[in-house]
């Protein structure tokens, strides 16, 4: 891997954790202002503390090799709903930092795949 690509692969990491951590911890302590999307799409109220769990489960999963992956499919499906719910919900600019995370989650994931099957030659 090119040190350009190893950098590009560590910022990302760095990023994306850090914003999925931030945003999972604030859901599961219960932070008013991160669950009142999932009320205003009539979702219950524990569906916003399983999200923030996944969000911090997954911030930790992109950096094992073994579950990278998996982790950047979950968030990635994950900030599609947070996509959905900025358009459909919100103003459409608000999406922006979920699309930015997003964006993220498929880069991880096509660095990741592409070691993985490099490492299987």
């Amino acid at each position: 891997m090119s040190k350009v690509k190893k950098a590009g692969m560590w910022m990302s990491l760095g990023l994306a954790s850090v914003a999925f951590a931030a945003a999972g911890l604030a859901k599961l302590a219960g932070v008013e202002q991160m669950h009142m999307s999932f009320a205003a799409m009539g979702l219950p109220a524990w569906f916003g503390y399983f999200i923030g769990a996944c969000e911090v489960a997954g911030a930790v999963g992109v950096w094992l090799r073994r579950t990278s992956i998996y982790a950047c499919i979950g968030l990635f499906i994950i900030m599609l709903g947070a996509i959905y719910f900025h358009v459909v919900y919100d103003a459409v600019a608000n999406a922006i930092p979920a699309l930015v995370l997003a964006i993220l989650m498929s880069y991880i994931f096509v660095v990741r795949k592409g070691e993985s099957q490099g490492s299987e030659s």
